[in-house]
């Protein structure tokens, strides 16, 4: 209800002050929510069981479905994902989270399934997460795709290695800081990119010491880099050129093949990775420019771009943050009362209703409504997240921590995305944004957990 009231807020029209009206955003969006509730009366009645023996076939369903709507979905500002149901619009892409969660609990509570056991468990829990992605990809809706990447945490749950994790940070870390220091030199190439091998040089070191336990390869390899670091400077100072990208290169190739040395001497495999994983950093770092210039599109660089201060933008890209910031921080600590949102009410927030509900939040309810709003959803999250690890079965564990990554990755880069954190990828706030597809979708997400956690008790006798 909460939703809706911040949906009417931010929907308000002077003349047609009715919030049930079903003409107006949230009167419609009170008819999902009783649609839902029916939804949920619904789900809570269906045997557990029907969840765990169709979950491949419900997976499949929503996957035809998928593919179904890129042919047929009508062009929506450019994405091919909504489907025409007469009065209605559905998004089968919120369906896809549900029936994706199912699948993956099914998989790993398989007779005698271990995710570590072999390269096939791997490949196919990856192939269950990234087949929804590639048909939502298609319908060109990739804050929907996004979405799904979040299911990795379920995987690290599952006993994947946090080296993996690990590559993922460094790969948007890297990304990120190659990309915004673009504008000064250093050793005659980009201060970013320049700053990005030295990251390197600092991630070879601390995976020697603390993944491979070698403190004293750890402390060649520092001194190493520290003694090329001063003597390089040294040149620079006395008037001496050093092509960075060379000398980097030089330096951390020289490091690595001492590590390759110490292979001889010491257990090989965490060495194996350490270089390999400097290799492909080394690599991803000379990939990022032609990602950034030549795969996303210019409105992609342009968001990116915003969300990094890289650019202002304030007519175009930048418009909608820009608009956002200027509503939240016109509320202040207290806000300025409900429907009193000048920002809001006057229309200057494109898509307040939708995507940039939270900044209805912030002007008209202040900085404590906007934490308020923030610790419920931690609680909820935290709930869900004790509810999976009070599961009998790995099904419901799994389940579990499925709807905690889909919720976790939602809120942040939503309220990210508002208050200009994170570039503007077009995804809900879960029950405040407007919208029956993903409020159903969530629906399913979260009685389907309901209904797991009530049977709890029955098989543990």
């Amino acid at each position: 209800m909460a939703g809706m009231v911040s949906i009417y807020a931010a929907s308000y029209d002077f003349d047609h002050a009715n919030m049930l009206s079903f003409t107006e955003f949230s009167g419609k969006q009170f008819r999902w929510i009783g649609l839902s509730l029916v939804l949920g009366l619904v789900l809570l009645l269906i045997d557990v069981r029907v969840y765990e023996n169709y979950a491949y076939v419900i997976y499949g369903t929503v996957l035809l479905l998928l593919l179904i709507t890129i042919f047929i979905a009508p062009n929506t500002k450019g994405s091919h994902s909504w489907l025409v149901l007469g009065p209605m619009s559905l998004q089968p892409a919120e369906f896809g989270k549900f029936s994706t969660a199912l699948c993956l609990a099914k998989l790993f509570s398989s007779y005698n399934f271990v995710l570590n056991a072999s390269r096939k468990n791997y490949m196919l829990a990856l192939m269950i997460i990234f087949m929804p992605v590639i048909l939502i990809l298609a319908q060109n809706e990739t804050g929907s795709a996004l979405v799904y990447l979040s299911l990795f945490f379920v995987l690290y749950r599952e006993g994947m290695s946090g080296l993996v994790l690990l590559a993922a940070l460094c790969a948007v870390t890297f990304f990120v800081v190659a990309v915004k220091f673009t504008g000064s030199m250093l050793l005659g190439i980009p201060s970013g990119q320049a700053a990005v091998f030295i990251m390197i040089m600092v991630l070879i070191v601390a995976m020697l010491a603390v993944y491979c336990k070698e403190f004293t390869a750890a402390r060649n390899v520092f001194l190493w880099f520290a003694g090329t670091g001063i003597a390089v400077t040294v040149l620079e100072i006395c008037g001496v050129e050093v092509p960075g990208t060379i000398f980097f290169i030089a330096v951390i190739m020289a490091a690595l093949a001492y590590c390759v040395l110490l292979m001889f001497k010491t257990t090989a495999r965490k060495l194996v990775i350490t270089v390999a994983t400097a290799l492909s950093a080394i690599v991803f770092l000379f990939s990022v420019n032609y990602a950034f210039t030549s795969i996303l599109q210019r409105h992609q660089q342009m968001r990116i771009k915003v969300a990094l201060g890289m650019e202002e933008d304030l007519r175009g890209a930048g418009y909608n943050v820009n608009q956002s910031k200027i509503a939240i921080g016109s509320g202040g600590l207290w806000g300025k009362g409900f429907l009193n949102g000048t920002q809001t009410k006057l229309k200057y927030v494109p898509e307040q209703h939708t995507d940039f509900i939270f900044c209805t939040v912030g002007e008209e309810e202040g900085l404590w409504g906007s934490a308020t709003v923030i610790l419920l959803f931690l609680i909820l999250i935290l709930r869900i997240i004790n509810i999976a690890e009070r599961q009998p079965t790995v099904f419901g564990r799994v389940y579990a921590y499925c709807v905690a990554s889909y919720l976790i990755f939602h809120i942040s880069i939503n309220i990210g995305m508002v208050i200009g954190l994170c570039p503007v990828i077009g995804i809900p706030l879960p029950f405040f944004s407007y919208g029956g597809s993903s409020l159903w979708g969530f629906t399913f997400l979260l009685f389907i957990l309901l209904r797991i956690d009530a049977s709890r008790r029955e098989r543990s006798f």
